[in-house]
């Protein structure tokens, strides 16, 4: 069963450049979007930030705020 599991992920990721599928913590999107780190778990919490939160933690996927921030941009 963990061979399927492995399978799938590894066929999944495939498709994705490795730079667009980094997970970022709090801290490194942060740094990418120049917020404080408050900001980030706000706009996380609040739903506006694609996000997942494993455990306690919160996890963005590079690719996800690279769209969002260029939404943004689109809509103001």
């Amino acid at each position: 069963m963990n061979d399927a599991i492995a399978t799938t992920t590894s066929v999944s990721l495939d498709s994705v450049s490795p730079s667009e599928g980094e997970i970022l913590t709090v801290s490194e999107v942060a740094r990418f979007l120049r917020v404080p780190k408050s900001t980030v778990y706000k706009l996380a919490r609040l739903g506006e930030l694609p996000a997942s939160k494993i455990g306690k933690h919160w996890r963005f996927v590079r690719r996800d705020i690279h769209e969002w921030m260029h939404g943004r941009t689109q809509h103001n």
